[in-house]
């Protein structure tokens, strides 16, 4: 066996060095230098998830019910108000094994964000109630037009969609403006109901219930709101009598599908 000294190597290396600079040995450093690691890209967020519009080409574009022909029901609440209340009446909902739909107004979404993840992490679907639930079909174009956009915004930072549903503020129906305007931001149908609890006038929680359960039906949506006593305590009571009746409380996405 040939023995390397330390004489051998430094010659080596002076030799090759020498070689390199007349451009004799060209791939020295190729040959014998590690190479760099392979970058790759950083890990990205995950993607959200959360539900977007949809058509249903064989509905109208302002909805005020689902198929009369299951027995399915929707449960639609106003977002606004205290957040206490709020997520009472969402464990209540859960309790029951009921989906519900809450249209959220922009600024209470400003002044309790997380309430958004709570609402769809419990199964329900999330909606747009226009920025300050101002009467919208009395306003100009524009303006209206910011109501609804500056809302959608709002969901789509805070959820990664500009939310499945529009229903415009202190109104049952939309203008055709309106409509129009809700289109344009993206959503196919506007959403109206066919039961009106009556909840915001605070008539106390048996009128509450008597209202939605002897006008509900096959397919019905119903408009409650978030913020009101009387709705958290009537609702133990008509989730009971639809359980009774056969009716399953669904959000307006599983009522139309």
């Amino acid at each position: 066996m040939v023995r390397v000294t330390t004489t051998d190597r430094r010659t080596a290396l002076r030799t090759a060095a020498a070689l390199v600079a007349t451009g004799t040995l060209t791939n020295l450093t190729t040959s014998c230098t590690p190479r760099p690691a392979t970058a790759h890209p950083a890990p990205t967020a995950p993607t959200p998830t959360a539900p977007t519009p949809r058509h249903f080409p064989a509905h109208p574009t302002q909805l005020t019910h689902g198929p009369r022909t299951h027995p399915r029901i929707a449960l639609t609440f106003h977002g606004a108000g205290n957040p206490t209340t709020a997520q009472a009446l969402l464990t209540e909902a859960e309790r029951h094994g009921a989906h519900i739909t809450v249209l959220a107004v922009g600024t209470w979404l400003d002044a309790h964000p997380a309430l958004a993840h709570r609402i769809l992490d419990g199964g329900h679907d999330l909606g747009n109630h226009t920025l300050n639930h101002r009467d919208i079909n009395a306003m100009p174009e524009a303006e209206a037009r910011a109501e609804i956009t500056a809302c959608a915004t709002r969901l789509k930072r805070l959820t990664g969609s500009i939310g499945t549903w529009f229903r415009p503020s202190r109104a049952a129906r939309a203008s055709p403006l309106v409509t129009r305007l809700a289109q344009d931001a993206g959503y196919p149908h506007v959403l109206s109901y066919d039961v009106d609890s009556l909840d915001f006038t605070s008539p106390g929680a048996p009128a509450v219930t008597r209202k939605v359960l002897g006008e509900i039906r096959n397919g019905s949506v119903v408009s409650l709101h978030f913020g009101y006593a009387d709705t958290v305590a009537a609702l133990p009571a008509v989730l009971e009598e639809l359980d009774r009746r056969g009716l399953r409380a669904v959000t307006t996405t599983e009522l139309l599908s």
